[in-house]
């Protein structure tokens, strides 16, 4: 819809305008505007309920409302049907008013709609009568989201829900990192709506809300200043005022009086006062140097610019002794009767009747309230109403006005200069000229703001906390120590002299505030009681930080999931975990059967069965060719030579000479593994016969909890509890301090309270297996957890730079020398798991060949046995035999000697040559020479009377 030209018209209807200034002051407030004055136009009754018609805010709205009223109907495009009656009452700031007034309009003026009220408070009252009576229940100026749109189906918010611009002010203390901010807010409607929503976006930024400051309309001076002197005696130096203009003006000049307006302090405001910081006089300006404020952004125009004249000339002349300044909530009731109007023109019909149910004589005036019978189509053609409106995109959403882009103010010399804009897919820009542009990822929300003047005239960003104020010292919690005092040593010279408290969590804690920024003043108090004993457990001391009894706790406390709950703790300074720590006793039992062990149970097995496997594939390949893999007296003689043949290979004993290409290709791989695998057990074997070696007396828990065995735990630590959820009970549950206590329960017997295993944390661990090296060892897998740290409360901002002081400590070497000037070399010990079961060879060590020599097998055998079919073709293939009787053939054949690739060795006397070629020509010769082959050995002795020959196939192939 277009409203622009109506601003072209100003100044035609300036003699209107005079005729309702006259008409409003004679008549009661009730206007009606008669641009058109026709007889076939229908009048349409508003209510408007506003506090202190004679006010300047009220009389600032009303004119907006008068301009809109004569701007809609003065416009020759469009001629209108209906004309919008409006009728004026006065709340006077009383909710009783407020809802006396809506009665009266609906009951006895019938109107069909309600402008107002004009607070949130009143608010609440009336939209239940809308709702009884279906009128619509129209307010441009109630902002508090306890209004509840979908418990008030007839209520509609033409104006801005406080609960919109949380997220810019969460953005705000994002930029600036931090951590906690306290809200201050008036015990209203208004005040109290807004909060819930406020305190869900700051935690969604990590941001603390440590205390609520609350304050009813009614407080008196002393009654503001005793809560700002509160307010300073906290850390928090962030504030975020939500409360009404008149009590904000009050509480700044009491703020500033106390000195709560100087440099280190940081205050960001609602719209609900900056909406007015133009028009604040320069006193009160004086005492809000430095806020921040937020309102929404509000695009300037060419008809805003004209609408803002015309706005002042109209209202001087109907208030002309009224100062008045046209705000925001102005430029929302213009487009609300704008809005309105065009709604009322878009009705079908316009049916002013309200009918009256059956109600008693004595009833209330609420009961004889009638319903209207177009209050429904009304509130759909004004809930769906989209248009553009002098304050910008005028869209109502589920009857609710949508502003997305917030501005954010500084207030500075004589006012308020703006120093950004947030947007919700933006965030934080320097102009509303960069929505929509590409951010640049490495420059900060800080740097898309413009300078910004702080409280007390300073450029520097406040830090939005201090450590202490009124000279109070941090309380720094440590744990009182009888053992491991390597970490927290607490010492005096006696008992009315002040603690002296050193040790390496001490030294670390010294040197990490030592790095910061700015100076913290702080004691350390032991955590005892008054018999100068630990006054309770790990978990109780963690607590005392949660219940206020101490700042900080610094010492050997362990982050644990639970603890973590209620207090912070900084980046862990120490490695953390539990592990199990039993006697070591020589590994006695072991010794006899020591030559198995430097390879495991799966590579022996897997040497075993290749073994086997070799000597099978080398008799396969040898027995039809080879006359040393045949005979006997019996079938079980040829399984000893295989057997006997594949294990001398382990030492390369094997008399027996494999002739075949087949065998010798099988061997030289094979060979290449044995040599492989015997060097390695061999040096391994020396490893162990070398060195002394220990064994744990248990290895797991499972055994300790089924047998009932007793187990030690630091006193005080956490392991206690997690030894029970493990299943241990407490009666074998043993307390020790120190690593003489874990010395002394080892030794004794468990029935007088002596320990088989104890449970320690690795640091503690560290130091007692090096006092211990050669008495204790541990076992077992390691109970992660996140390791040692320092505690904070809830969202302290001290603990954050403590734990970036805490990586510096790290990184440049200073918690090494501090580390080695308390341990010295107490951490270091011999390793006495080297030799643990862990160090046998493993079966992955030589996958690789064994692999490799299967692949070759299979190849070789494949080749043989397609040879062998071939060869043999005549019996399978082209046979006669019936089918059954083939495999028995093929075997006997495959079982059977091949004269024809005969391969032997056999010595003979030189002269005799040609009695070694005819005994290989008859066959049964060739036997007889075989057999007398050791004989003819034994009987020519010296090389030169031996000659050798290798017959194939019958033939001399060489002589040497």
């Amino acid at each position: 819809m277009k409203y622009i030209t109506h601003f072209y018209y100003h100044q035609l209807t300036t003699l209107f305008s005079l005729f309702f200034f006259i008409f409003h002051l004679l008549g009661g407030h009730q206007i009606a505007v008669n641009a058109q004055n026709t007889s076939n136009i229908e009048e349409f009754k508003v209510g408007v309920v506003l506090d202190a018609l004679n006010g300047p805010y009220a009389s600032v709205w009303l004119t907006s409302m008068n301009m809109a009223l004569s701007d809609f109907y003065s416009s020759p495009i469009t001629s209108h049907r209906r004309r919008l009656v409006l009728h004026v009452r006065d709340s006077n700031g009383d909710i009783l008013d407020a809802s006396s007034a809506a009665i009266d309009l609906i009951k006895n003026v019938q109107v069909q709609a309600i402008i107002g009220p004009t607070t949130s408070a009143a608010a609440v009252y009336v939209v239940h009568l809308g709702n009884r009576s279906q009128v619509p229940i129209i307010s441009f100026s109630a902002t508090s989201p306890s209004v509840s749109l979908s418990q008030n189906p007839y209520f509609i918010r033409t104006t801005l829900g406080d609960s919109s611009q949380v997220k810019t002010i969460a953005a705000i203390i994002k930029t600036f990192g931090w951590r906690q901010a306290v809200p201050i807010y008036e015990d209203t409607e208004y005040g109290n709506g807004v909060i819930p929503y406020l305190v869900d976006a700051l935690e969604n930024i990590n941001t603390r809300v440590p205390y609520r400051s609350v304050l009813p309309t009614s407080a008196s001076d002393d009654r503001i200043e005793q809560e700002l002197h509160k307010l300073k005696s906290m850390q928090t130096r962030v504030f975020i005022l939500h409360m009404d203009v008149t009590l904000a003006v009050r509480f700044f000049h009491k703020a500033k009086t106390v000195g709560m307006m100087s440099e280190g302090y940081s205050w960001i405001i609602t719209d609900g006062l900056g909406f007015f910081l133009s028009s604040l006089n320069s006193s009160v300006i004086d005492t809000m140097q430095g806020v921040i404020g937020v309102i929404p952004y509000v695009p300037e125009s060419q008809e805003l610019s004209s609408f803002r004249a015309g706005w002042k000339k109209r209202f001087s002349i109907e208030n002309p002794d009224i100062e008045g300044t046209l705000d925001i909530f102005g430029l929302w009731a213009y487009d609300t009767i704008w809005a309105l109007a065009s709604a009322v023109e878009n009705l079908q019909s316009l049916n002013p009747e309200f009918i009256v149910g059956e109600v008693a004589l004595n009833s209330s005036d609420v009961a004889k309230l009638g319903v209207s019978q177009i209050g429904p189509e009304l509130l759909g053609e004004v809930s769906n109403m989209k248009m553009e409106g002098i304050s910008g995109k005028f869209d109502l959403v589920e009857r609710q006005l949508q502003f997305n882009n917030f501005q954010i103010l500084n207030v500075v010399g004589n006012g308020a200069r703006e120093i950004g804009i947030w947007t919700p897919s933006d965030g934080i820009i320097k102009d509303i000229s960069l929505v929509g542009t590409a951010k640049n990822m490495h420059v900060s929300d800080k740097d898309n703001l413009r300078p910004i003047i702080w409280p007390g005239d300073t450029m520097v960003i406040p830090k939005g906390w201090v450590i202490s104020t009124n000279e109070k010292k941090l309380r720094v919690g440590v744990p009182v120590k009888v053992g491991f005092t390597e970490f927290v040593k607490i010492t005096r010279n006696s008992t009315s002299d002040p603690p002296y408290v050193t040790g390496y969590c001490i030294d670390l804690f010294k040197a990490a505030v030592d790095m910061l920024d700015y100076s913290v003043h702080y004691e350390f108090v032991p955590y005892e009681n008054n018999e100068g004993v630990a006054a309770g457990s790990y978990n109780e001391l963690v607590d005392q930080v949660n219940l206020q009894n101490f700042d900080v706790v610094v010492g050997d406390v362990t982050i644990t999931a639970n603890r973590s709950q209620f207090v912070d703790f900084t980046l862990p300074y120490a490695e953390g975990g539990v592990q199990m720590v039993v006697l070591a006793k020589p590994d006695s039992s072991k010794d006899t059967w020591i030559f198995v062990r430097p390879l495991e149970w799966k590579l022996w097995v897997t040497i075993v069965a290749y073994l086997i496997i070799i000597g099978g594939v080398i008799w396969i390949l040898e027995h039809r060719v080879n006359r040393e893999f045949r005979g006997g007296p019996h079938p079980a003689y040829q399984w000893g030579t295989m057997l006997s043949f594949s294990f001398s290979t382990l030492v390369f004993a094997h008399k027996e000479r494999v002739l075949s290409s087949f065998s010798r290709i099988v061997m030289g791989v094979w060979l290449i593994v044995v040599l492989i695998v015997t060097q390695s057990y061999t040096a391994n074997l020396t490893s162990m016969l070398t060195i002394r070696r220990l064994e744990p007396t248990y290895t797991d828990v499972r055994e300790l909890i089924k047998y009932h065995r007793n187990v030690g735990y630091n006193k005080g630590s956490f392991v206690e509890g997690k030894l029970k959820e493990w299943g241990f009970e407490d009666s074998n549950l043993k307390s020790l301090t120190s690593p003489d206590d874990f010395d002394e329960a080892f030794s004794i017997e468990e029935s007088k309270g002596g320990i088989v295993a104890a449970f320690e944390e690795l640091p503690y661990i560290e130091l007692l297996m090096a006092r211990f090296c050669e008495k204790y060892m541990t076992v077992g897998d390691i109970d992660q957890n996140d390791g040692l740290a320092f505690v904070f409360p809830k969202g302290s901002p001290l603990g954050p730079d403590i734990s970036r002081k805490i990586l510096s400590v790290r990184e440049d070497g200073k918690n090494k020398k501090i580390k080695q000037a308390w341990f010295g070399g107490k951490t270091t010990c011999p390793d006495k798991n080297s030799l643990s079961p862990s160090s046998s060879l493993k079966m992955e060590s030589f996958y690789v060949l064994f692999v490799i020599t299967a692949v070759v097998v299979a190849l070789v055998m494949g080749v043989f046995s397609a040879v062998f079919l071939w060869e043999t073709q005549d019996i399978w293939l082209y046979g006669n035999d019936p089918f059954w009787e083939k495999p028995r053939k093929l075997l006997e054949k495959f079982y059977e000697e091949d004269a024809g690739h005969l391969i032997t060795y056999f010595e003979h006397n030189p002269g005799h040559m040609g009695n070694a070629v005819d005994a290989v020509n008859e066959q049964d010769n060739v036997v007889d020479a075989g057999r007398e082959q050791d004989n003819t050995v034994d009987a020519r002795n010296g090389p030169n009377n031996t000659i050798e020959a290798i017959v194939v196939e019958g033939n001399p192939t060489a002589a040497r």
